[in-house]
């Protein structure tokens, strides 16, 4: 992020306007909406306001030279269209200490305009650090035909209320969630679709605030788990309900294989812990994480327990369940794309192949002795698809082990390492190349998959043209 977005109160003094033509007239528009008192420096001379309605009085026009004008009280000071006085006038507000834009002049600018959705109270900034005007008007227009046209008046319907519900509300994590159902549930649609009085009486005829925000009978939050797939690590992959439950969580556990990407996605103010392992490395332990899932959710927090992939898929989801269940601790669960569906889509991977390959099995083998506990006898079908989790450590006793029990050394495999990142990478051969293929892999996280589905896969078709064109270009 290379601004931080900010909103500025735009009452508390004058800004001080450089410019002229269009370029400024613009600029009179968003500033006349957000009711700035405006001392307008036209640099033409021409004060037109272009069709522009000033009945607040809001725009004081400025004879003279805004190089010499009086900054103070100036709150800040904008230039557009005011040519090379813009660059002179950026000094002279730095060397105060204002903050000054200059149109379409990074260098010269300390603070940037962004696109800008104004619903009323409810009002969006999009930026592109100044670096494309029309992606952020693009992202503006999207987001203009998502938001309700009534948003603005739900943020402030709840404004009017919140003095008077607040104080009847002891917990804060209870308010939030008192806020939480209003806004998603039946009254936040009465005003959406322009009901107020009717959203009012039903707001007035809440009786106990603290039990429909879902307080216990002691008047205590009501703690929750929810276990989150987060995917192999693209945060697009992020299901909506997932999204929903990192917004709303009080507390996430995560796993080391989640990506920052990913970990941007959780609400601001929420906790973030991590308890995850990577192989090598010490973690805290299953038990110590579900213990605190359980004291989380006692101290009524909503947790969150977010892991890389499927918490169903070699997450030891099952075990945090059971734990959570004996314990008496609500839970939901919300799935992920695990790794071996993300590596399928992303190198075209058909795990299944109608009459090739009718039968799929994922196992996991981070250690070579998991490798050599594994009955490979049952893994020998041509039509079956293996796809190993956390193989790379292992792969010279996968390899040995399925050549042991009569898998032909010529078997298509690959390895797939980050996949859905933007750095992911792919390695494509035969059996009896698995382990040099891993050797060309740059790290994990990565999975193999073995069986006759990788020759149909990106990479062994492209492996397979490159081998073709090195063929014909070598000299006869």
């Amino acid at each position: 992020m290379q601004y931080l977005p900010v909103f500025l109160d735009l009452k508390t003094g004058p800004v001080l306007l450089i410019g002229a033509g269009e370029l400024v007239r613009a600029k009179l528009r968003v500033l006349l909406s957000a009711g700035a008192q405006i001392r307008w420096y036209a640099t033409d001379g021409d004060f037109d306001l272009g069709g522009l309605k000033d009945d607040h009085g809001q725009i004081e026009p400025a004879d003279g030279d805004p190089l010499s004008a009086d900054l103070a009280g100036v709150i800040a000071v904008l230039c557009a269209g005011a040519g090379d006085i813009g660059v002179a006038m950026s000094a002279r507000a730095r060397s105060v200490g204002l903050p000054v834009n200059v149109m379409d002049d990074l260098a010269h600018s300390t603070f940037i305009f962004p696109a800008i959705v104004d619903r009323g109270d409810v009002v969006v900034a999009i930026g592109t650090g100044g670096s494309s005007p029309v992606v952020a008007r693009r992202v503006r227009e999207r987001i203009e035909a998502l938001l309700p046209a009534r948003i603005g008046e739900l943020a402030g319907f709840i404004g009017d209320f919140r003095k008077t519900i607040n104080p009847r509300i002891a917990e804060m994590p209870l308010r939030r969630r008192f806020w939480e159902r209003i806004v998603d549930g039946p009254i936040g649609a009465l005003v959406l679709a322009g009901r107020k009085q009717e959203a009012e009486a039903a707001l007035h005829g809440i009786a106990d605030p603290t039990a429909f925000a879902g307080a216990d009978h002691a008047g205590r939050s009501e703690g929750h788990v929810t276990l989150v797939g987060a995917g192999p690590g693209d945060p697009d992959l992020l299901t909506i309900k997932a999204l929903r439950a990192l917004q709303d969580a009080d507390i996430v556990y995560y796993d080391e294989l989640v990506t920052p990407e990913i970990l941007d996605r959780i609400r601001r103010d929420a906790s973030r812990v991590p308890v995850g392992r990577r192989v090598g490395k010490p973690g805290i332990g299953q038990d110590a994480v579900n213990k605190l899932l359980i004291e989380a959710a006692r101290e009524g927090k909503r947790a969150v327990r977010l892991k890389g992939g499927d918490s169903y898929v070699f997450g030891r989801g099952g075990e945090e369940v059971d734990a959570l269940r004996h314990a008496g601790v609500s839970y939901t669960i919300v799935p992920g794309i695990t790794a071996g569906i993300g590596a399928a889509a992303q190198f075209e991977v058909p795990l299944t192949f109608r009459s090739k390959a009718l039968r799929i099995t994922f196992l996991t083998a981070h250690k070579e002795r998991d490798a050599e506990a594994v009955d490979w006898s049952v893994l020998t079908d041509t039509k079956m698809t293996v796809v190993v989790y956390m193989g790379m450590t292992a792969a010279p006793a996968v390899r040995s082990g399925l050549l042991a029990a009569g898998r032909s050394p010529q078997t298509p495999v690959g390895v797939f390492a980050r996949v859905t990142r933007p750095d992911a990478q792919a390695a494509v051969g035969t059996l009896d190349q698995l382990p040099d293929l891993v050797g060309k892999i740059d790290g994990g996280p990565a999975i193999l998959i073995i069986g006759d589905v990788v020759a149909h896969s990106a990479p062994w078709r492209q492996q397979n043209l490159s081998g073709v064109i090195a063929q014909l270009l070598e000299p006869v």
